[in-house]
């Protein structure tokens, strides 16, 4: 089940214009080229942005998202009619053999229960060519990045043509055992609606990370620090094992 903020057509039509800066999908990008990877698997695709990217350089894209209101937003943008979308979660995937497999922003930290999460790495594994990868992101948990998850420093107001005047913000509402909970609230200046999303995280170490992954039946190439958030984000590359 997805989130509200990814599952509610109000909100999922206000997921772009809210975070317009995709800088980070610059390392995925840049991991695309460097395997010379010309099929990808992009699960947790949301509105479909590093989908359309890829697909609009010519790389066959699947776009994997459990939330039919995002992909309602993805299959409005430039490429996407080359991307083929798929609605539900890794059990959805029909059998297929990609040679990349991604999860980018959050997607690696919404699988809170460490079986789902196993289950998840070996349903992708499994869709992967021998030789095959996976690029993810996790945040490092000593960065303690709820921390700075509060109304004051979160507030953003935009306007947006055809929907009007947006506050955001977003509130830590609970912090124990390695799961971050917190709200984001959304309200329209047009109307004056107040629309709310609950969503938690689980911060992995990169021990617990490596161990799930070889669990799943891949290995750890190696983690790099994400270039846009030193410090603060793991980029982990693993590869399919015999």
């Amino acid at each position: 089940m997805a989130d509200t903020h990814f599952e509610d057509p109000r909100l999922a039509s206000v997921y772009d214009p809210l975070d317009p800066d995709r800088s980070d999908l610059g390392v995925y990008m840049a991991i695309v080229d460097e395997f010379a990877a010309q099929s990808v698997l992009d699960v947790g695709c949301g509105t479909g942005t590093f989908a359309c990217l890829l697909a609009n350089l010519g790389v066959s894209v699947i776009g994997l998202d459990p939330a039919a209101a995002s992909l309602a937003v993805a299959r409005t943008k430039l490429g996407a009619s080359k991307v083929h979308w798929i609605q539900g979660d890794v059990t959805a995937l029909p059998p297929l053999q990609v040679e990349l497999a991604t999860m980018t922003g959050n997607v690696a930290q919404v699988f809170v229960d460490d079986v789902e999460w196993v289950s998840t790495l070996s349903v992708i594994r499994a869709a992967l060519t021998p030789q095959g990868h996976l690029v993810f992101e996790s945040r490092i948990p000593e960065d303690r990045a709820w921390l700075r998850w509060r109304r004051e420093s979160s507030l953003t107001r935009v306007t947006i043509p055809g929907i009007g005047s947006l506050e955001y913000w977003v509130e830590v509402t609970d912090v124990q055992d390695g799961l971050v909970s917190f709200l984001s609230t959304f309200v329209f200046e047009q109307d004056g609606a107040v629309l709310t999303s609950s969503s938690t995280l689980r911060f992995r170490s990169e021990e617990e990370l490596a161990v799930s992954l070889e669990s799943a039946g891949m290995s750890v190439m190696e983690f790099r620090d994400a270039p846009d958030r030193p410090g603060r984000e793991m980029v982990f590359i693993a590869q399919s094992r015999d």
